[in-house]
């Protein structure tokens, strides 16, 4: 655990520096001239760049945005060379598994499931609950240093996850994930499901008992949405109550949809619907729902269908799309596209899914992938990313006070150096932020107006302890490939070193 400090940007601190015990309620701290700000305007509804202007918050929220403040200050933190912009708000994670795969199956699928991983091998690896904790903290961590302030953990549950999820700092969206069907694999080239529908009943019931418990955690950052897992493994009744018990208690609502083309024919061939045809069947699209992915509508080259209409549904329910570019494009795999999302008025999030648990890299690849696919330089803004990544996810949360600087905005901050190397020679800061240094640029990072980032460094948790753990979660979990796998392969078998070696 690191030093709990607020309103000390490490070296760029140049007055009132306090430790946390000698700060008093109510003390305000000022961020002082700064090089660039990512500034919220009201009336455009967009973000602005403003230079050499104050950022000011007292407690958790800011109270000026502009030139000159003028009123007292307890903290001050030159801005000098620096980018101020809102904190990052990802809404779609897997902070305990997704490490486990790192560098194991990058380049791996099944050839007869579009060369996915997703049923055949990552279920080969699973980390051990005891070191479920080191994960998700490793994850957190990550997240915090490429300037994420607000992240959806989309997790089936484990003892200690609110406390753990308290104790980070950071502010947490709790997705209990439950189904009702388990995925098998069937010689790498089906997909069959296996049914236990009271589960996914349990699985709800215990998700609310996790809502209660998030929305009462005494640090107030802790909250929570209703996740079914799966539209191909929940049955419409439980999705359909799944959807009132989050309307009935003001929370977000998410599922996985439209993922895979496995997903897709499966939905396909029980219904004669899309996947985002037969939620709508459902009535359960609308501004509270955030489908995870949404790749495959029937408008996709893959689609069997030859109609063109989910993506215009999408966008007059309200639904929000969680992109998450990285995972799905080491297959492949990505929306067609992101910009005609955004240009058909779909509200847009970004997410990490799994590894890297690094947004900025997000941000890079739905710029750079959307442009491919679609064979157009102009086919979405940076702006409009950056603007998805912070108020389209805070959108989706239902949250007014994130992702955005501007009086009233909870203090959710991210500092940038923009005199490091990779930011240099200066033009536009979020473009070369996003293209060129990511998270190395990333120097604090305040939540509430605690700074829990500094230099780079996280305050709140050990992550050097927690990667050290994950490391021999990994390896525990590799030596147990053959045991799972229903072929008795060893992990060289199956997903071999990117070069041969060679012992000497």
């Amino acid at each position: 655990m690191g030093e709990d400090r607020e309103c000390a940007a490490g070296k760029k601190s140049i007055a009132g520096e306090k430790s946390a015990a000698e700060r008093r309620e109510g003390s305000v701290c000022v961020i002082k001239n700064a090089d660039w700000v990512v500034a919220w305007d009201e009336k455009t509804r967009r973000h602005v760049y403003m230079k050499g202007v104050d950022v000011a918050f007292r407690d958790d929220r800011i109270i000026h945005v502009g030139p000159d403040f003028s009123g007292d200050a307890d903290q001050i933190i030159d801005g000098r060379a620096r980018m101020v912009m809102p904190g990052l708000v990802n809404i779609h994670s897997h902070l305990t598994d997704g490490s486990i795969d790192k560098g194991v199956f990058d380049e791996v699928g099944a050839k007869a499931l579009y060369g996915h991983a997703l049923y055949t091998h990552s279920p080969l690896l699973r980390t051990a609950e005891e070191d479920i904790p080191s994960a998700a903290a490793a994850s957190l961590c990550e997240l915090l240093s490429s300037g994420v302030t607000t992240t959806v953990d989309i997790a089936g549950g484990y003892p200690g996850w609110v406390e753990l999820m308290g104790s980070s700092g950071m502010r947490v969206v709790l997705g209990a994930s439950f189904r009702q069907a388990q995925w098998i694999n069937v010689h790498d080239h089906r997909v069959d499901y296996q049914w236990d529908e009271e589960a996914g009943w349990r699985g709800l019931d215990r998700a609310l008992e996790i809502a209660d418990a998030a929305a009462g955690h005494p640090s107030g950052r802790l909250s929570a949405m209703i996740v079914p897992a799966q539209a191909d493994t929940c049955t419409k009744e439980l999705l359909q109550a799944s959807y009132r018990e989050a309307k009935k208690r003001g929370i977000p609502f998410q599922t996985h949809a439209a993922q895979t083309m496995v997903e897709f024919y499966e939905i396909l061939r029980r219904h004669g619907l899309s996947p985002v045809r037969w939620l709508d069947s459902l009535g359960i699209l609308d501004d509270r729902t955030t489908l995870g992915h949404c790749i495959f509508l029937d408008h996709h080259s893959w689609s069997p269908l030859r109609s063109k209409e989910d993506m215009q549904l999408l966008a007059d329910r309200g639904v929000t799309v969680a992109h998450c570019p990285t995972v799905f494009g080491r297959t492949g795999m990505t929306l067609e596209s992101a910009g005609d999302y955004i240009g058909k008025g779909v509200h847009l999030g970004i997410g990490t899914d799994s590894y890297p648990y690094n947004m900025l890299e997000e941000l890079r690849h739905a710029a750079v992938y959307s442009r491919i696919i679609s064979g157009d330089v102009f086919n979405v803004s940076t702006g409009d990313l950056f603007y998805a990544a912070t108020v389209g996810g805070a959108r989706a949360l239902g949250r007014e006070d994130i992702g955005r600087l501007c009086e009233n905005a909870k203090a959710d901050i991210v500092l940038v150096d923009t005199s490091h190397p990779l930011m240099r020679p200066l033009h536009d800061p979020l473009r070369n932020l996003i293209y060129s240094a990511a998270e190395r640029a990333v120097t604090d990072v305040f939540v509430d107006g605690r700074l829990i980032v500094t230099d780079g460094r996280v305050t709140t948790m050990d992550y050097d302890a927690a990667l050290k753990r994950e490391e021999e979660a990994q390896r525990r979990a590799l030596e147990g490939v053959p045991k799972a796998d229903p072929k008795n392969r060893t992990i060289e078998e199956i997903a071999p070193l990117c070069l041969e070696r060679v012992d000497h």
